[in-house]
């Protein structure tokens, strides 16, 4: 149902797949869409791979673009800046277990709405498939926690792959309806690159990245560069800016490893499964919208800043709908993070301790 890759099939694939990607980036820069370097390669690359072309991506590429999206979106993290989002720590937990009961709640629906429906499982696997398809966490970490657990993998990934991919495309298009844009409670702390600045960030964040990948924790390079680079800002030392070509090309190759996941298979296999992840993902935005509006009438933020903040999307995408818009970096990212750390510690204990046990 889903393509993985882990290398490329051929380099011919992958460059073929870059230029169209390009392309497709450039008219959305043209078009005026927002966050188009993404966008633009992830519909695009969506959309011909769900046609049928032999389009490719290859890891270290992506994680090239998470590094670099990683250490720009470190350098928001000023000491004041800092200090607000501690200061928010309330708000991020009310955050985190909105999350875990959104997530709970979507999977009790899917088991529910689809028992008995999928040929082939046994009881316990759907539980668990369901429970694991519903969590608000990586398309790519959860899929792996619940292949553990013995769970249709394939369906896992799929809800994931899909609801990440609505989100990314929707959120970003309401924000530019909305009109609202410039937000941001402060500035990077570095505005100037600098050569050899740039090269020393460049190292301390790889080797941030190359520990959290040794280490075996979730999204290693975005999470280590991020952390290496908050330290940095947080301590007042100013390196250098990221330059705007480098995030462009994050972004890009990171659209472009969301949209090649998907193959004809994708629509062909449970598509009333399919069909259903793509409703309750509606219905999750919309939701988190209106939590999103309760956390701002009680924190004082913006309302946008927390709509990303807490909405059912990958930490990347929305951290970079809410850089190139400039929706409040800092509290974004925070809560996009903690809710990722959270639901990826929590998610299969409490399968374990509560959901399991219910039905045993």
């Amino acid at each position: 149902m889903l393509r993985l890759p882990s290398r490329p099939a051929s380099w011919w694939r992958v460059l073929c797949t870059l230029v169209l990607a390009y392309a497709a980036a450039r008219l959305c820069v043209w078009l005026n869409t927002p966050i188009p370097w993404m966008i633009g390669p992830l519909l695009v690359t969506s959309l011909v791979s769900v046609l049928g072309a032999p389009t490719d991506s290859w890891i270290p590429l992506r994680n090239t673009g998470q590094w670099i999206i990683g250490a720009a979106l470190g350098l928001y993290f000023t000491p004041a800046v800092g200090q607000l989002v501690i200061g928010l720590w309330w708000a991020i937990a009310l955050g985190i277990a909105w999350a875990l009961m959104l997530g709970t709640g979507f999977g009790a629906w899917l088991h529910r709405v689809h028992q008995g429906r999928i040929p082939g499982v046994t009881p316990a696997q759907w539980r668990c498939t369901t429970y694991f398809a519903g969590s608000i966490g990586g398309a790519s970490e959860m899929t792996l926690i619940a292949e553990r657990q013995g769970a249709r993998t394939d369906l896992v990934a799929a809800a994931h792959s899909l609801r990440v991919l609505l989100v990314t495309v929707t959120v970003p298009f309401a924000m530019q309806a909305w009109g609202v844009h410039g937000l941001d409670l402060g500035v990077p702390g570095a505005r100037v690159v600098d050569g050899q600045g740039l090269v020393w960030l460049a190292l301390l964040t790889f080797a941030g990245g190359a520990l959290m990948q040794r280490l075996g924790r979730a999204n290693p390079w975005f999470m280590g560069a991020l952390v290496v680079t908050m330290v940095i800002t947080l301590s007042g030392v100013t390196l250098s800016a990221i330059p705007t070509v480098l995030t462009n090309a994050a972004q890009l190759v990171i659209g472009v490893s969301l949209g090649v996941r998907f193959t004809p298979a994708f629509i062909h296999t449970a598509p009333r499964w399919l069909a259903s992840v793509a409703l309750a993902s509606a219905v999750m935005m919309a939701l988190c919208a209106a939590f999103a509006w309760l956390m701002a009438w009680l924190t004082g933020l913006h309302p946008a800043t927390l709509v990303l903040g807490t909405a059912p999307g990958g930490i990347a995408e929305m951290s970079i709908t809410a850089k190139v818009l400039q929706l409040g970096v800092p509290v974004v990212t925070a809560f996009q993070v903690c809710r990722l750390v959270a639901v990826l510690v929590l998610a299969e204990p409490v399968y374990r301790w509560w959901v399991q046990p219910r039905h045993a």
